[in-house]
């Protein structure tokens, strides 16, 4: 596929670029959407940011998805951000988790007061960890402890991928997080308890791992509860 040109006297796409390059946004072959994806981001034009948000919400392949959100990225972020705002509500859960990755990565913190707490607290796992890693790039100087707070009651959540997210969101604010730790390690459900203890552990040496980090948090929370069995 032929990368789209540019007019060398003005700088835009030609007309019959841009047309043809939207099409193979929907062609069948994952190779073909990832190089008109690619050719959108190459040398963007405002005709296709409503397309690559639009197929950021259907795309089912991983690796076309990170393109398109690159594509997006290359675009200004006053012609994408109101488009991807929207989609935080669809009722398409890929729609939100892929707009919220984008949202993260563009980095306009005028997107902040769209990433609410029922986004924070999505019941889908993947919308959760995208609005967690956004939340932690996007939320102003200030009210970071108020954000740990809400991550916080995600705590002992999903399998590893998921906690390992939101520990990476929680330590991304900094000093703030300790107290809302402190209180977790605290909580009745052994889950919540090992997950924040390894999140505690892993602040402090990032180069131990997050599995050798919740494996010891969770040998703490069993003794522990052993102890007071006896």
């Amino acid at each position: 596929m032929s990368m789209p040109k540019q007019d060398t006297n003005t700088g835009t796409n030609t007309d019959t670029d841009t047309v043809r390059g939207l099409p193979g946004l929907e062609d069948r072959s994952p190779s073909v959407r990832l190089r008109a994806a690619l050719a959108a981001g190459t040398t963007p034009d405002p005709r296709f940011v409503g397309k690559l948000i639009e197929r950021c919400a259907i795309e089912p392949e991983f690796h076309v998805r990170e393109m398109l959100t690159w594509a997006l990225t290359r675009h200004p972020a006053s012609m994408t951000v109101p488009g991807l705002l929207g989609e935080l509500r669809s009722e398409r859960a890929q729609a939100r988790s892929q707009a919220l990755h984008t949202l993260s990565k563009i980095g306009d913190r005028q997107a902040w007061p769209a990433i609410t707490r029922a986004l924070l607290t999505d019941a889908d796992d993947e919308v959760a960890r995208s609005a967690w890693r956004a939340a932690a790039v996007l939320v102003p100087e200030g009210e970071e402890a108020e954000l740990a707070g809400v991550l916080a009651t995600q705590l002992g959540r999903g399998e590893r991928q998921t906690q390992l997210s939101l520990s990476r969101a929680l330590i991304a604010l900094g000093g703030v997080i300790t107290p809302a730790l402190r209180a977790a390690t605290t909580d009745p459900d052994p889950r919540v308890r090992a997950h924040a203890m390894a999140t505690e552990r892993l602040s402090r040496n990032p180069d131990a791992g997050f599995e050798f980090a919740i494996e010891e948090a969770k040998r703490v929370v069993a003794l522990g509860r052993a102890g007071q069995e006896e």
